[in-house]
């Protein structure tokens, strides 16, 4: 795993999380930028997504074990903030209830957080990582997967197209990940589990719902912590973040400062 830090180095630090099977710099370089005027920054590179790197990813527990022992060695185990996108923000919900080191604020942005078990866990991430390796060796969705892409609405076809480069699903920018990174990203998030009602005194935890997820992701947030702030967007899946950049900063600065 590697740390990529910019910005201020004697600002407040702002770590932010990728999503599931995503560059760090594909994720979040567009908004960089803008955070870096405001925050030391720093982008967490997953173990088997780092093209610098010859690792595999193995397990979402692993990734915050490195995570806390990065923190408590460069900044003395605390944090201003932490951003989650999607797979990250399950990471990040985990920071805060293990305790190890101290957040400030952390935001979940749209994570499902999903939870599974057993054979259907397995199948699931087999498959999906049958289908992204390819995808990420070719550059290319396979025909079905495109015409489907291709009939949905123009507004719908460009945000989805978006998440697609975001996951480098269109330039073969990922083809150096493993599949066994890809099956072990998503079976690790769906058997493991996060605590419910978590509150950690000082901590403040904030919730980017995309209403159009559906209202089970908001009863989500609100099993697992204890008083979420949550901010609502009639959005898609992390939306805000690839559509809608500038907005998406001014919403985590107005969580954190």
């Amino acid at each position: 795993m590697k740390f990529h830090e910019s910005g201020l180095w004697d600002a407040p630090v702002l770590l932010l999380l990728p999503g599931t099977c995503c560059h760090w710099q594909k994720n979040f370089g567009h908004v960089l930028p803008m955070l870096n005027r405001r925050f030391h920054v720093v982008c967490a590179s997953y173990d088997g997504f780092d093209e610098t790197e010859d690792t595999t990813f193995t397990t979402v527990t692993d990734q915050v074990e490195k995570i806390e022992d990065f923190v408590q060695q460069s900044f003395g185990g605390r944090i201003h903030a932490v951003y989650g996108c999607s797979l990250g923000g399950s990471l990040a919900g985990m920071l805060v209830e293990r305790g190890n080191i101290h957040v400030n604020h952390a935001i979940l942005g749209s994570s499902d957080l999903d939870q599974e078990e057993g054979l259907s866990a397995r199948f699931k991430a087999w498959l999906i990582g049958k289908v992204l390796y390819g995808v990420m060796q070719k550059g290319q969705l396979p025909r079905w997967m495109q015409k489907r892409l291709d009939a949905k609405p123009p507004e719908q076809k460009a945000y989805m197209e978006k998440m697609l480069a975001m996951m480098g699903l269109r330039d073969r920018s990922m083809a150096f990940v493993k599949r066994e990174s890809i099956r072990n990203q998503f079976y690790s998030d769906l058997v493991t589990p996060l605590g419910e009602k978590i509150s950690v005194e000082g901590t403040t935890v904030h919730c980017f719902y995309a209403k159009k997820m559906g209202e089970v992701y908001l009863e989500r947030y609100r099993q697992h912590f204890v008083q979420p702030y949550i901010v609502t967007h009639d959005l898609l899946h992390e939306e805000l973040l690839v559509c809608q950049p500038e907005k998406w900063v001014q919403e985590v600065c107005r969580a954190v400062e």
